[in-house]
């Protein structure tokens, strides 16, 4: 049994928690972590109990009498660090094991101490990793030579992002550092590819994959509302005041703004009813205070009804108690981000879950019901990490040589060839990009040595160099001396204008733009508030469920009458067309008037290469992501032409992301550090992360175009 090959005192603390039974993913976890020293990826539903299932075998099995930190725990977030805490650190009490926390909002008088006696368990994000490999490597030496295990928490944050290209490579110096290997163990409800993830271990070979593949009961209803312009309509919130307004609800709209909109035009509705008050937002723009109050209050909160407008900040695995419902204001950006949220409600008492899920488009409705059946297939969207990330080896290459004070150009090319995140980029592109680093004096030679130049000095000396997130230029909202959070600067953002934060609608009263400061007072006047927001990238499963669902004659049963209604209009549009079972390759297009709609049912990233190429031939094309579909001033017999027009494109590609760089630099905010690269660089890292002309080209040669039989 799993229990007895616990240590006693780990045994003693599953008794005091009065648990009946361990869960499934514990009990795999306890016998595979305490008989082998390989890498474990821990994969089973929200609140299934992973954390416990890494630490109850790791505390049962490393000696933390030994000197240094034993356990490095490594979390996407500061939030999740501080609720993890809590967790980690009463079950180390009956160890008597040491937990510490750092980050940058972590005690000083703490770390300082860890670093004097260093032991036990640190729980850290990789920018804190990052900034101790800049600033004191001799700290990451005097903790982290005998580390024995790492614990990444939501390790499919890390996939596919510069931020886990980051992380691996940490993980690649950390274990340069260690006077022994350490095994990782990585924590995720929501992997679509698990051998992405072993990859990202940096072992991939000894890395293995436990996963819980039991599901809970989810009670599911789709709701539908036509939207007239850009406004949520009033019917829909009052609908959702009374589908929520006795729950305890997360509310998922898909930008911050949209989430204040929600909270305000609830609490609004809750004023005029006599009901609760119990009315929030959170997300990144919220001021931390206020976002740890609204945590703490939900998850403090036995009895009260509250409602939370929020974004992806509450889809991690923050604990904030019981959640009754999960609301879905169209369609979430993503199968995986729709898992994360689903899993925050019915985490008590194996309560089933519920998911309200609302449309105010029809082509929305189509694509959350696309998500919806595609996670009840089990598919999550593969995400795979850049193989050759030219801009995150040139920051490690800066953090390098700033860890070492200077390094030969040998020995840090031999490190970066070493370095698992790095292991397809050739030699010859090393060179050429430390060419570059020494042309624009981010590095300088000195003899044999190369150290940080000049102008390199004042980019590995800012505290923007720990990161890979370019920062938004942002603006403090300040009422009556009190921090109510930031928002993202706008032309907009005007005096007398009205501004929607933190649940509440304010009006602009002083516009500080030097000091980037923006004081308010509650608004009370009904003048339409400003809010911001973004948009995501749709995967290919996802738009080929959608045109399956449009060619479908049932109807699934979670659709309200409304939204029946809806599916069977949009359906109407693509009928008479001549699909094959199943449709496959098949794509059609509608002529209006002197224009022609094709519709290409397809990942947004082969949308921005089929615009990109389309712009680069001179024609003046819309395209409407939402729809997944282009409005061309062509008639259709000229489709084919420009099908081959577009692939011969694809095979000068270089010239014409050149030329669209020179133009606009701004095609690479996404990858912070790639301005600093060599034009041939920065155009394979588009080619790579941004489009997929290769996958366009297998679209243009293999799509066969349809239209309607009169």
């Amino acid at each position: 049994m799993s229990f007895d090959l616990l240590a006693e005192p780990i045994r003693r603390y599953v008794r005091d928690q009065r648990w009946e039974q361990l869960r499934p993913i514990q009990a795999a976890a306890i016998q595979h972590i305490l008989a082998s020293d390989d890498n474990f990826i821990l994969a089973s539903r929200t609140a299934s109990g992973k954390t416990e299932a890494a630490f109850l075998p790791i505390l049962s099995k490393v000696d933390f009498r030994q000197p240094g930190v034993q356990v490095l725990y490594i979390s996407p977030l500061i939030a999740l660090i501080n609720d993890q805490f809590n967790r980690v650190e009463e079950l180390c009490k009956y160890l008597d094991v040491k937990v510490t926390k750092w980050h940058g909002e972590a005690s000083r008088a703490a770390k300082q101490k860890l670093v004097r006696q260093p032991e036990g368990i640190v729980l850290i994000t990789p920018e804190s990793i990052e900034a101790m490999f800049v600033n004191a490597p001799y700290s990451v030496k005097a903790l982290f030579a005998n580390l024995r295990y790492v614990v990444i928490d939501e390790i499919h944050s890390f996939l596919g992002t510069d931020r886990g290209v980051q992380l691996m490579s940490l993980l690649a110096r950390l274990r340069a550092v260690s006077g022994q290997r350490f095994a990782v163990v990585g924590l995720s409800a929501t992997i679509g590819d698990y051998a992405e993830a072993k990859h990202f271990t940096g072992e991939a070979a000894r890395t293995k994959v436990l996963l819980d593949k039991a599901a809970k009961d989810m009670l599911t209803k789709f709701r539908y509302f036509a939207a007239d312009g850009p406004d949520l309509p009033l019917t829909l919130l009052k609908d959702l005041y009374k589908q929520t307004s006795t729950s305890k609800a997360l509310i998922f709209p898909n930008s911050r703004g949209l989430a204040e909109v929600v909270a305000v035009k609830l609490r609004q509705i809750a004023d005029r009813v006599g009901g609760h008050a119990n009315y929030f937002s959170h997300h990144s723009s919220v001021d931390k205070e206020v976002r740890e109050y609204v945590e703490h209050f939900a998850k403090n909160n036995q009895r009260q009804p509250f409602c939370i407008a929020c974004t992806s900040t509450l889809e991690l695995g923050i604990d904030i108690g019981s959640v009754d419902k999960v609301v879905q204001v169209d369609a979430a950006q993503s199968i995986a981000s729709l898992i994360q949220r689903v899993g925050r409600s019915g985490r008590r008492d194996g309560a089933p879950s519920q998911l309200l899920l609302y449309a105010t488009s029809p082509w929305s409705l189509v694509q959350s019901l696309a998500c919806w059946q595609l996670y009840q297939e089990g598919f999550v969207e593969p995400l795979r990490h850049a193989r050759r990330p030219y801009d995150l080896l040139l920051h490690q290459a800066l953090s390098i040589v700033k860890e070492l004070a200077g390094v030969g150009r040998p020995e840090l090319r031999r490190r970066l060839r070493a370095n698992a995140a790095f292991t397809e980029i050739t030699v010859v592109e090393i060179d050429e990009i430390l060419d570059e680093l020494l042309q624009i004096d981010w590095l300088e030679a000195l003899g044999q040595e190369l150290i940080i130049g000049v102008e390199g000095e004042f980019v590995v000396n800012s505290r923007d160099f720990y990161s890979m997130f370019r920062t938004e230029t942002m603006y403090k909202v300040v009422y009556a001396g009190n921090t109510v959070g930031e928002v993202p600067y706008s032309p907009q953002l005007q005096e007398n204008e009205n501004l929607l934060l933190a649940a509440r609608v304010w009006k602009i009263k002083l516009l500080d733009l030097p000091a980037k400061r923006i004081e308010v007072v509650p608004a009370h006047d009904g003048k339409k508030p400003l809010f911001f927001g973004g948009g995501g990238t749709v995967h290919p499963r996802i738009r080929q469920e959608m045109l399956g669902l449009l060619l479908a004659d049932t109807i699934p049963p979670e659709l309200d009458a409304p939204s029946r209604g809806a599916l069977q209009e949009l359906r109407q549009d693509f009928a008479g067309f001549p699909w094959s079972t199943p449709p496959e390759h098949e794509r059609p297009i509608i002529v209006k008037d002197k224009f022609l709609i094709f519709y290409t049912f397809t990942g947004t990233k082969i949308n921005r290469s089929l615009a990109f190429l389309i712009k680069s031939l001179d024609l003046e094309a819309t395209y409407d992501e939402a729809t997944s579909s282009f409005l061309l001033p062509l008639p259709p017999r000229l489709l084919p032409e420009l099908f081959e027009q577009l692939r011969l494109f694809i095979d000068d590609i270089d010239f014409h992301l050149a030329a669209a760089l020179t133009q606009n630099p701004a095609l690479l905010d996404f990858a912070k550090w790639s301005p600093a690269l060599p034009l041939p660089y920065q155009c394979a890292i588009l080619k790579e992360r941004y489009f997929d002309f290769e996958g366009t080209r297998e679209f243009l040669s293999s799509t066969v175009i349809i239209t309607k039989t009169e």
